[in-house]
């Protein structure tokens, strides 16, 4: 099996912490989308025919997209692609955008998840961070989505914002959690250096929160979705049972995608590339019919370190027949002499023949990662 990553580089404005490739001029969106299907057709061997079962739509704001441009991408790809039935195709989303002309057009399209941008559920978080929406629209959102038949719905939030309180983020959970939807991710805020919110907290103009505040605002994220039926499957992501994420799943279990789309990253299993963060670049490449991207060849080290990097993340963990059959005796003797320590301090677990952080070795889960892989 295998996926399919669809980079959509617009944006009607950017977002104050988001330094993922974007553009807000759209005025190129045709010229774009045309070259995405020219992309996906010289890039269709790249795989080397193993099924496509999952596709994502990601960004910038796919829902900026419109009929003609999903029609165009989705035939490229029946045509350009092996594939099974798909298990998954998701696309993210404003809540602004969903408006149920929208949605219905979606399913149109056969697209059977979403996930919503949401961030907050405080308004003045939202207008802090940039965001084009209000926590009205975003519950609204989920409800139109609802109402058209998508209930295969996965919400962002953030925390670790500037000025937010333990009570504000319990507030956001508690109506993220009212929301019954299937998946939730969280991600702490990163300030990101070029970011507007860089800049601010550069001038000093906005601070942190402490190292103790985010480690309860962490704490309170597991407790609060953890007791209200979710399952803590990814270090930032939850999901009610039978509702994690295929398509992002893959990327940590090892299984080949192929990203388009400029900035977009592509995984053979032997080798990365990604592709220019430039839209006039990735255009002239796709016009000249060679494709301009980077590659980095994964050496047994290198992949070694990936799986322990990828799979320590998720709540099945680092399978030690999977590390011998792929590596050999050699790694996995390094990896279990290298978790004794954690074992014996209750921070990791085995299970069978599977590594897994415990409860308390979340918290920690960098240095233990660090610990178990090969360092030049």
């Amino acid at each position: 099996m295998a996926g399919l990553y669809i980079h959509i580089p617009f944006c009607l404005k950017r977002c104050a912490y988001c330094d993922f490739f974007s553009n807000t001029d759209l005025s190129r969106r045709k010229e774009v989308v045309a070259a995405l299907s020219e992309e996906l057709k010289l890039r269709s061997n790249y795989l080397r025919g193993a099924p496509v079962e999952t596709i994502y739509f990601g960004g910038g704001t796919p829902s900026l997209l419109k009929a003609e441009d999903f029609r165009l991408i989705f035939e490229t790809i029946e045509n350009s692609f092996l594939r099974r039935k798909y298990q998954e195709i998701t696309l993210e989303a404003n809540p602004d955008d969903l408006h149920p002309d929208f949605l219905k057009m979606l399913r149109e399209f056969s697209f059977n998840r979403i996930s919503i941008g949401i961030q907050s559920l405080q308004n003045d978080e939202l207008k802090m961070l940039n965001r084009r929406h209000t926590a009205e629209q975003a519950i609204a959102a989920v409800e139109q989505c609802r109402a058209c038949g998508l209930d295969n719905i996965s919400i962002d939030l953030m925390y670790g914002l500037p000025g937010q309180t333990l009570e504000r983020w319990e507030d956001t959970l508690q109506r993220a959690i009212q929301l019954q939807v299937p998946h939730i991710s969280a991600y702490h805020l990163t300030y990101e250096k070029g970011t507007t919110l860089w800049k601010q907290m550069e001038k000093g103009e906005v601070i942190p929160v402490t190292e103790e505040t985010s480690l309860a605002m962490f704490q309170m994220l597991i407790d609060r979705l953890e007791t209200a039926g979710y399952e803590h499957y990814e270090i930032s992501n939850f999901a009610l049972p039978g509702k994690a994420s295929r398509h992002n799943s893959s990327y940590w279990r090892g299984i080949p995608y192929l990203g388009v789309g400029p900035s977009a990253h592509s995984f053979d299993i032997e080798s990365r590339q990604w592709n220019a963060a430039s839209i006039s670049q990735w255009l002239e490449g796709i016009k000249s019919g060679e494709c301009t991207f980077e590659r980095e060849e994964l050496d047994e080290e290198t992949r070694y370190n990936e799986m322990i990097m990828t799979s320590l993340r998720t709540y099945w963990g680092v399978s030690l027949y999977a590390v011998e059959r792929e590596f050999g005796m050699k790694y996995r003797s390094y990896c279990l002499d290298n978790a004794s320590e954690h074992l014996k301090q209750g921070t990791l677990s085995l299970q069978g023949d599977r590594l897994k952080l415990t409860r308390e070795g979340i918290f920690i889960s960098d240095s233990i990662l660090s610990d178990l892989v090969f360092v030049r």
